[in-house]
């Protein structure tokens, strides 16, 4: 049996556009940068908001195709990601540079990845990801993908 759980149709609803993770994101851990597909449930995952918290579940989804997604390069946020990425174009993370400041009027600001746009260094994309992983912990925590700081999926519901 896998440690990765299936998304199928029913049961538990994601929204896959601003909390997914391509197979290969580097998730920083206790122990170090891992694919995210080598996770576990039960291991400790390093945190912005928290420290090192447990992974409760991890589960797989297809890629909808309705689904839209941006390549980020390679040092395009202030030194971050630490390679160029593939993101949902809603993959919501925690900006904390000049940026936050400029755009937000605020030293921070969790902000749509789609909202740094500019065509150059955060740019839309026909790529897709083979498949999408989403990180569940007992409570949403940014966690550290790449070099940025991504929200994980928040808590999960059951479909009614």
């Amino acid at each position: 049996m896998s440690h990765i759980s299936e998304r199928r149709a029913g049961g538990l609803a994601v929204d896959l556009s601003y909390s997914a993770f391509p197979l290969g994101t580097e998730i920083l851990s206790l122990a170090g940068a891992l694919p995210v597909e080598a996770l576990y449930p039960g291991d400790r995952v390093i945190t912005r908001d928290g420290g090192a918290q447990v992974l409760v579940d991890i589960q797989r989804h297809d890629v909808p195709e309705d689904l839209t997604f941006l390549r980020v390069s390679k040092d395009a946020l202030g030194g971050k990601p630490s390679r160029e990425v593939l993101l949902p174009s809603e993959q919501r993370l925690l900006l904390r540079d000049w940026r936050a400041q400029a755009l937000f009027g605020t030293p921070q600001a969790r902000v749509p990845l789609s909202r740094l746009v500019d065509g150059e260094f955060v740019a839309a994309t026909d790529a897709r990801p083979e498949a999408l992983l989403t990180l569940h912990f007992a409570h949403e925590h940014i966690v550290y993908a790449d070099g940025l700081e991504l929200f994980s999926a928040a808590r999960v519901t059951v479909d009614a």
